[in-house]
């Protein structure tokens, strides 16, 4: 909890800014290299390295929240980041704790089974019968404590910090939280403020 507690501290003095994504001419830029085009998404650029599952390049897509990446998150055992994700969707224990077991498209799929998705409407979401709020700064809370139980994964330390300085994008996500239950700044915020954080 003490690591959780710093991070939380080093996330909220911090001054990270998100950059705006452009979109042009059938395009989406980054600053000034191009994304996406009508052809194909870009996984890495000179400034950035946009991650995604579905990429080939490995580093794009080790660092995605669906990738198989086990770690251990308040006493569970977990597959994926995705997991807890989808999880947290459930009330129902039993079937929250089905949901950590399984990660990539699987994991995301999960949220076919919840037949009463309704937390962006009501921005209830539990953990393990507890209720949380989306809309809290205990869910900032909750975010922080599963990205720094995440990075205790060697595999997953290894791979943040292997990402040199480019920017970490996720420019597909979302940035209405209550469309989702990580918003883009949600997610590049803690991954590039978390590799800031481990090199202390």
């Amino acid at each position: 909890m003490k690591k959780v507690k710093k991070f939380t501290e080093f996330r909220n003095n911090s001054n990270f800014n998100m950059p705006s994504l452009i979109e042009k001419d059938n395009c989406i830029y980054f600053s000034n290299e191009i994304v996406e085009d009508v052809e194909k998404k870009y996984s890495e650029g000179e400034s950035f390295l946009n991650i995604g599952y579905n990429f080939k390049l490995s580093k794009a897509r080790v660092l995605s929240n669906l990738y198989p990446m086990e770690f251990v998150f308040r006493g569970k055992k977990v597959k994926s980041i995705e997991g807890v994700l989808q999880g947290i969707k459930y009330k129902d224990k039993k079937l929250q704790n089905l949901v950590l077991n399984y990660f990539g498209l699987d994991a995301y799929h999960t949220r076919a089974c919840n037949e009463a998705d309704f937390w962006g409407q009501t921005g209830k979401l539990y953990w393990q019968g507890k209720e949380i709020n989306r809309f809290s700064e205990d869910y900032q809370l909750f975010l922080d404590e599963l990205y720094i139980s995440a990075v205790k994964n060697p595999l997953y330390k290894r791979a943040l910090l292997n990402t040199g300085n480019k920017y970490l994008l996720h420019h597909i996500g979302r940035n209405d939280p209550n469309e989702t239950v990580l918003t883009r700044y949600e997610y590049e915020s803690r991954l590039n403020l978390l590799r800031d954080f481990i090199k202390i």
